[in-house]
């Protein structure tokens, strides 16, 4: 994305009225929770869960540009560099770019949605933040992005780290070709 004028992205995160994050963890873990008492399967919340955040992320990108006075979206790594902040509300780092610029990790410095946790043995296969990647996969589609977020790491899993992996698989055009009516 274009900066129109020159914001930044701290100044831009700054001026989002934010939500009591002790409210917004304890919210989104009784979600969670009541999703696997409903659909029993872990993979159903894990895909449910990712459902929910893509809804919000398409309607995310509708503030992120009210609020954040950019113009249109140049290419996949200014859009992550600049927007992942503001799309998830959180700090998060954008490294490993591959050499064509279409393949980053996103890793989450702080995750106020893990705050109180622990998986039981019973839910090792779930992906409790597994909105964050349907929340990056609609925002991003909202710009003209069509993306693959996938987990690479997961600290309730034990792994050091959360991580996604964030892959541009085509950038749509935004222009529709006029057709004559005849």
């Amino acid at each position: 994305m274009a900066p129109a004028a020159p914001r930044s992205d701290e100044a831009i995160f700054a001026s989002v009225e934010h939500v009591n994050s002790e409210l917004f963890t304890l919210t989104y873990g009784a979600i969670v929770r009541q999703l696997l008492t409903d659909l029993e399967e872990v993979e159903e919340v894990n895909k449910q869960l990712d459902q929910m955040g893509y809804n919000i992320g398409i309607r995310l990108v509708d503030e992120f540009l009210a609020k954040s006075n950019v113009s249109k979206c140049v290419d996949f790594k200014e859009t992550a560099e600049v927007g992942f902040k503001m799309f998830l509300g959180i700090t998060a780092s954008v490294t490993n770019w591959d050499a064509e610029g279409t393949t980053c990790s996103l890793i989450l410095e702080d995750n106020p949605l893990v705050d109180f946790v622990e998986l039981p043995d019973t839910c090792q296969d779930l992906y409790y933040c597994n909105i964050f990647s349907g929340i990056i996969r609609g925002a991003l589609e909202m710009v003209s992005m069509k993306t693959e977020v996938t987990w690479v790491r997961d600290m309730l899993r034990g792994d050091d780290a959360f991580e996604l992996k964030v892959k541009l698989l085509k950038q749509v055009s935004e222009e529709y070709p006029y057709k004559d009516d005849e």
